[in-house]
């Protein structure tokens, strides 16, 4: 279940097959070079890119810096690849992360990024509504970036 106004889904086209850009988003230590929050991932099991494989991501706003424990929840080439945030928390997970990819009639890939906010974490519950509302729409400003990044290195 989704905390109420804190889910996104955002997609854009891009001219290359759902394999490369399957390549891309699945591997999360380059997630930093497209997205405007996220600075890289360091992957903490043995198993990268697939279903179980545990990684640390890492994000930035402004001066506020931190880690978050994620696990992928779904490696399914070239469809789907997902995560979650602090899946061990006794009140995780707390964010779930999906790329989905699609075949579209040109011949290239629809891809869609989806935020899923399944519980709010620590940092925001004495958040206002307003103040929620304000990062939620920094989410989606950076979901549309990190999107338009994507194609770039794809179609490049």
């Amino acid at each position: 279940m989704t905390v109420h106004g804190m889910h996104h889904e955002a997609s854009v086209e891009i001219a290359a097959t759902p394999e490369a850009v399957y390549a891309l988003v699945s591997d999360v230590t380059r997630m930093g070079e497209w997205s405007p929050e996220n600075v890289g991932a360091d992957w903490t099991s043995d198993t990268p890119s697939t279903q179980g494989a545990t990684f640390e991501g890492h994000n930035r706003i402004g001066e506020r810096e931190w880690s978050v424990p994620c696990t992928v929840t779904a490696a399914q080439s070239p469809v789907c690849f997902e995560w979650v945030t602090r899946p061990d928390d006794p009140e995780g997970p707390y964010v779930r992360w999906t790329y989905r990819m699609a075949p579209n009639d040109a011949g290239g890939t629809l891809l869609s990024e989806v935020w899923d906010v399944l519980a709010l974490p620590p940092t925001l519950r004495d958040l206002s509504s307003q103040q929620l509302a304000a990062r939620a729409d920094v989410v989606r400003a950076g979901m549309a970036a990190t999107l338009q990044a994507i194609k770039i290195a794809a179609e490049s």
